[in-house]
């Protein structure tokens, strides 16, 4: 715990059995409560090594539900748990346990509903090994969403990100997409919702058993991007009504 808030680590897991022990050793236990883990229908024996680690919480979807469908779970599990502050680390390894800490205090603090790990502030996304093109498509699609959302962000496209729970209450998150535009469509609903976003510098890396999409599904994402983007303008200028933010009240 810090600051009485109950912290839980999300794993959003599929086919991680290569990396996740030395994912999961990094954690810091000192102010990590639990850890859930929840295994999207992987070939390998991604479920049974998390058995073998003693991790919380493991859940094994019968079958694939995809990069968002597996967020799904994970959250509803954590508010289920009681969590305070939940943060989604994924076990390939390709982002740090070790920055759990400058995650979770801004947030345990109050000084930020949302924190985000971004590869882009510093040196790490090209140093990491992030394929050049996904760097430039990563930065073109980050102006664009700054300019349409309102905000001054360096990334919106990393997978370790920290909410509060009132975040994940106040999102509508069940009508959103089970693939990996899932993340986007969350920063649409959060910034829309006007909570209070926070980032820290990450180093990241990319590396053969690292989880990453090829470049069909990345143009596919980006694509996904471009279209929450949109939809999130029109939704604020009142010429749209968007299923991803139904029911959210705006604060501010």
């Amino acid at each position: 715990m810090i600051a009485g808030k109950k912290i839980v680590v999300v794993m959003p897991a599929y086919n991680a059995e290569p990396t996740l022990e030395r994912t999961y050793k990094e954690i810091p236990f000192n102010i990590v409560d639990e850890v859930i883990l929840v295994d999207d229908h992987s070939r390998d024996q991604t479920f049974l090594k998390a058995k073998e680690l003693g991790i919380n919480t493991v859940i094994r979807h019968e079958l694939n539900k995809g990069y968002g469908g597996n967020q799904k779970t994970c959250y509803n599990k954590a508010l289920e748990n009681g969590a305070d502050i939940i943060v989604m680390l994924h076990p390939d390894y390709q982002y740090t346990p070790l920055l759990l800490e400058a995650m979770i205090y801004p947030i345990a603090h109050g000084l930020y509903d949302v924190m985000l790990a971004s590869r882009i502030l510093g040196q790490g996304a090209l140093k990491g090994g992030m394929p050049f093109y996904k760097y430039v498509a990563n930065r073109f699609l980050t102006f664009f969403q700054n300019v349409m959302m309102s905000q001054k962000l360096s990334e919106y496209h990393t997978g370790y990100r920290a909410f509060t729970r009132e975040v994940l209450e106040t999102l509508p998150l069940s009508f959103n997409n089970n693939d990996f535009v899932f993340d986007n469509e969350m920063m649409g609903q959060i910034a829309y919702a006007g909570f209070n976003i926070g980032e820290v510098s990450c180093p990241t890396k990319y590396f053969p058993e690292a989880s990453s999409i090829n470049f069909k599904r990345s143009v596919k994402y980006g694509l996904g991007v471009l279209l929450v983007s949109v939809s999130y303008r029109l939704q604020v200028l009142g010429m749209g009504n968007f299923k991803i933010y139904k029911g959210i009240i705006r604060r501010g």
